[in-house]
């Protein structure tokens, strides 16, 4: 195998570089979008609970016992709960566009290596058949096996980069539609907790109302 991979040439070099880095990302990002690391049901429902009941302080409390996004959003939310609506909106999307951010971390990385992959693939095609086409200049067509390691190199390149680009290109997919799902549980998680801190807010004064 690895003799046939050798015969690939020297562009295999960086194709098998890219193949380590596209893995080592896809399973740091595995890892990082389990759902207990980013927004844990039991979590939601015990916040939402606290929250329903007036009991805040048992709610940061137990937000800070966690370092997971949700209940940075949910920290979040209680510091700011006895400012206007808006502010308090506006802070809770500032905090979400990070929390997103973090969870998309290495997706680049996966859509370039899904990009370069098959050119470099490409690249040693070419690179192949000038090697071949210098043989069949030196020696002509007459000896087939003097043009069969020039081919032999640009198919095998051909393969490494589509091997490399294709499930790239799935894991960076999945990688995506993975942290856009846990984005839109945390965005639900922030806007039930916005709702019940503002309605501690309570009624407005009549004189208030009128003004």
């Amino acid at each position: 195998m690895i003799e046939f991979l050798v015969s690939g040439g020297p562009v295999m070099v960086p194709i098998g570089l890219a193949s380590i880095l596209a893995l080592a990302a896809f399973l740091e990002r595995v890892v990082a979008l389990r759902r207990v690391r980013v927004v844990p049901r039991a979590f939601g429902r015990e916040v939402v609970e606290l929250l329903r009941q007036g009991r805040h302080g048992d709610a940061l409390a137990r937000c800070r016992q966690d370092d997971t996004a949700a209940s940075r959003i949910v920290e979040t939310a209680l510091e700011n709960r006895g400012r206007p609506r808006s502010a308090m909106k506006e802070r809770l999307e500032e905090v979400g566009r990070r929390e997103a951010a973090e969870l998309e971390r290495m997706t680049a990385v996966l859509g370039t290596v899904a990009a370069i992959a098959p050119l470099l693939g490409l690249l040693g095609t070419v690179w192949g058949m000038i090697l071949t086409f210098e043989v069949i200049q030196e020696q002509g067509v007459g000896v087939v096996s003097s043009l069969a390691g020039g081919i032999s190199q640009a198919l095998i390149t051909t393969m490494a980069g589509l091997s490399v680009g294709i499930p790239a290109l799935i894991a960076h997919r999945w990688v995506l539609a993975r942290a856009d799902a846990l984005v839109l549980e945390l965005e639900d998680l922030a806007l039930d907790c916005l709702e019940l801190l503002s309605a501690d807010e309570g009624p407005q004064p009549d004189g208030e109302a009128a003004a």
